[in-house]
């Protein structure tokens, strides 16, 4: 039995064999699916789990609660990691009732079936009473989800999020953060910001300003650790985060067959290092995930990019990152870029025209092409890059 405050439990589950988050984003230490009971006068069990853990969430929740019947059902986020065993709660508990809002009973329709359903319909700061504990509701829409919302619990001053200050990682036996050794926690914080919720920085903002006079001493996400000791550091990360505010670094990130164009992108980090930048993330995306690259430029604020010709186009692994940078709309960047090619020069060409016409970020230095092999000639202009880079960046 874990136990988060006085009558507020943790009922979860740890998922350490997916291999793919959304069938996307790799899982190296796994991801939790994070459920909470309140027990007061009324019961109520903040979110579900995965279905295929229904029968451990189901012994979870047995422990703490023994017969006792569970009166509400809060459905903060309606993805199937958190809502999928919504109807199997439902044959152990016939009773319970459903709350959500307007566009969470839509989507129970859409994609479970359940419309005839005893439930409560909340709006922007509808409150609940629980016995001696008192709930308020908030919407959060496009966090990432249009039905994403919040519950506070005002008596124990506890948030429960959803998918807000959420991270990749199971837990390894704790539960709140001052119980166990979070370091593994940040850069998965900032890869599952990045790429879950990173191109909704406007909602995310909207949401900080909604719940900034509420007081809040622990912060229960649907995914990674509970946060009380560094609750405000979240916070403060995902401020930062949503507003595009980032350090000064350098990600370079580069595809290569052969590893002439690897060659390049080697040039360019150390002629960068050398001018002055201290951190420098580069990242071979033929044996790195693009997710991680996404994670290193939502912390550093210069980006080189580098890919050779591929059929008259541009390596897929580059064209692959592009898409998701775009998709991300992420502000405040610098870049450059780099390319080699055999016969028909093109990467080099559609990278920057990736730039000019869709990411739209501050191009710094001048484009760099080789055919085939490193020059002289060509050895001195990524140098070139790789020190403008710094000195633009160094600038701030």
């Amino acid at each position: 039995m874990k136990k988060i405050t006085d009558q507020i439990y943790y009922v979860g589950v740890n998922d350490v064999n997916k291999h793919l988050f959304e069938g996307l984003w790799p899982l190296p230490n796994g991801v939790t699916y994070n459920s909470y009971l309140l027990v007061d006068e009324k019961v109520c069990l903040m979110d579900t789990v995965e279905v295929e853990f229904f029968p451990q969430f189901l012994d979870n929740i047995r422990e703490v609660i023994g017969d006792r019947p569970i009166d509400y059902l809060v459905v903060h986020h309606m993805e199937p990691d958190h809502s999928s065993c919504i109807s199997l709660l439902q044959t152990y508990y016939p009773n319970v009732q459903i709350i959500g809002n307007k566009k969470t009973f839509t989507m129970l329709n859409c994609l479970y079936g359940i419309c005839d359903v005893t439930g409560i319909e909340v709006k922007e700061g509808y409150k609940l009473s629980l016995g001696t504990h008192e709930l308020e509701f908030h919407l959060l829409p496009m966090v990432h989800w249009p039905e994403t919302m919040a519950t506070i619990d005002t008596t124990a001053n506890v948030a429960f999020t959803g998918d807000a200050f959420g991270c990749f990682g199971a837990l390894n036996g704790g539960v709140l953060d001052d119980e166990i050794n979070v370091e593994q926690f940040w850069p998965e914080m900032i890869r599952y910001y990045s790429n879950i919720v990173g191109r909704y920085g406007t909602p995310v903002q909207n949401a900080l300003k909604k719940l900034s006079g509420i007081q809040i001493d622990y912060l229960c996400a649907t995914h990674g650790p509970v946060w009380h000791k560094h609750a405000p550091k979240v916070v403060e990360m995902y401020d930062r985060m949503s507003r595009y505010d980032t350090d000064c670094g350098l990600v370079i990130a580069y595809g290569t067959m052969y590893g002439n164009t690897a060659r390049m992108a080697e040039v360019i980090a150390e002629a960068a290092s050398q001018a002055g930048v201290k951190h420098i993330s580069l990242m071979n995306l033929g044996k790195t995930h693009y997710s991680y690259v996404l994670r290193d430029m939502f912390r550093y604020r210069g980006v080189i990019l580098g890919a050779p010709t591929y059929n008259n186009s541009i390596l897929p692994s580059m064209e692959h990152l592009l898409s998701a940078i775009e998709n991300r709309d992420m502000k405040n960047h610098c870049i450059g870029w780099f390319g080699s090619y055999g016969w028909a020069g093109k990467a080099v060409q559609i990278i920057g025209e990736w730039n000019e016409k869709k990411i739209h970020f501050e191009p710094v230095g001048e484009p760099v092409e080789m055919r085939l092999g490193m020059t002289p000639g060509v050895h001195d202009k990524c140098v070139a890059l790789g020190q403008a880079m710094a000195k633009r960046l160094l600038s701030e």
